[in-house]
This record gives structure tokens, C-alpha cells and sequence, in this order.
């Protein structure tokens, strides 16, 4: 797979075209499931979805880790939930996968490389020497605060509920956390990184590329 493949996949990723089947079939299939017939009706279920889920990009043309990629995640979910015996440990690897997501944002902040603009470069392309510029990435950073909250958010909700043994709202939840949360993240991170990129008065990358004196134009899209 070429680069430029790999980047066209992981901007499906970003922008939710490619998770958001995973992050919401399975789940309520399997606590539906699970409240009518147990555990292991619910086991059938799940895996199933995500393998039609998985059949329907491999017909779509996607690259064969990333159309397994969610089906491996619910049969690590489902497997936890056999082997424990209760359908609240379904949930447990996406709350862990939460957690460590946290983690590595404030990471990405406190050395200076933050999680926002990898994401940005993923999707933009943009020169990442641009991103790291003293007027560019401050912008970034606080950015890169607002996921770091949204994350740490909904990874201290889950867990609470999980510790409740809460399936049901557990399973909302994740989806209501999942990616139409995410959606309003991804405005909220526009609109306000435009402001603060705006007021750093930093170079364009036109003008980073170009290596432009000031006083520089600014970036005037996208961010």
C-alpha cells in the first residue's frame, strides 16, 4: 500500500466514514441481543455484524487491515465478554483504548507535537515543519486540550458505568459518545482553531513553504 493510500485510509478514520459502522452496530446489537437470549446469543450477534460490516468494505474496495480492523475489535470485545460471563466486559477494550488515547494527547502536548496537528497533517497534508512554527503551534496545543477532555471525559463516564455494571447505558453511551460527539468535537476544534491560529499571527503555509519575512497574511483556511 502506498502512502498516499494509507493517508486516504486514516482520513476515512478521522472523519468517521470508516468507524462509525463499528462504533454502532455491534454495540447495541449485542446489548439487544444480550437482554433477550444472555451472553452467548449476544456473542453471535455482535461478531456477526462485524463481519458484514468488514464483507461490505472489502466490496467496497478498502484495504483488507482496515476493513478487518473493527472486526478483530468486537472479537476482542465479545471474547472478554465470554470469558468473564457478563456482557458489561464487551465494553472494557474501547474504555481502555480511551484511557490510553488520553494519555497520549497530553503526551503530544507536553513534548511539543501536539495530537491535533498529526491529525491535521494526516488529513490536510500540509508541511508538518509549518505545524510546529512558535506562531502556529500554540494554536495546536490548545486544541489539542479540547480532545484531550473529550476523551478523559468519556473514558472517566464509561468506566463509571462499567463499575455499575450499567450495560445498557453503557452501550448508549458509547454510541452517544462515539461519533456524534465526535462530529460536534471536529466543529468545535475548527472554529476555534481558526480563532486562535488567527490570533497568533503566524505565517500561511504558502508563506512557510516560501520562507516569506513578516508580516505575514496568516493562514486564511482550513486548519
Amino acid at each position: 500500500m502506498s502512502a498516499a493510500e494509507v493517508r486516504a485510509e486514516l482520513r476515512g478514520l478521522i472523519s468517521g466514514r470508516v468507524g462509525v459502522a463499528d462504533g454502532v452496530v455491534p454495540p447495541l446489537l449485542f446489548v439487544s441481543v444480550n437482554a433477550l437470549w444472555g451472553v452467548n446469543a449476544a456473542a453471535v450477534a455482535g461478531l456477526g455484524s462485524a463481519a458484514a460490516v468488514s464483507i461490505w468494505r472489502l466490496a467496497r474496495g478498502k484495504a483488507v487491515r482496515f476493513a478487518v480492523a473493527g472486526l478483530l475489535g468486537t472479537l476482542e470485545a465479545v471474547g472478554l465478554a465470554l470469558r468473564a460471563g457478563s456482557a458489561v466486559d464487551y465494553f472494557l477494550p474501547g474504555i481502555l483504548t480511551g484511557a490510553l488515547t488520553t494519555v497520549l494527547i497530553l503526551a503530544s502536548i507536553l513534548l511539543r507535537r501536539p495530537f491535533v496537528a498529526w491529525t491535521s497533517w494526516l488529513t490536510r497534508g500540509w508541511p508538518l515543519g509549518w505545524y510546529w512554527h512558535a506562531r502556529v503551534r500554540p494554536a495546536y496545543s490548545r486544541a489539542s486540550w479540547l480532545w484531550a477532555g473529550f476523551f478523559g471525559t468519556r473514558t472517566v463516564v464509561q468506566w463509571l458505568l462499567f463499575s455499575n455494571g450499567e450495560t445498557l447505558a453503557l452501550a448508549v453511551a458509547r454510541v452517544l459518545m462515539g461519533w456524534p460527539a465526535l462530529i460536534v468535537l471536529l466543529v468545535f476544534t475548527y472554529v476555534l482553531g481558526r480563532r486562535w491560529l488567527a490570533a497568533l499571527d503566524g505565517p500561511s503555509v504558502e508563506e512557510f513553504e516560501a520562507g516569506a519575512p513578516q508580516p505575514w497574511t496568516g493562514q486564511q483556511k482550513g486548519f
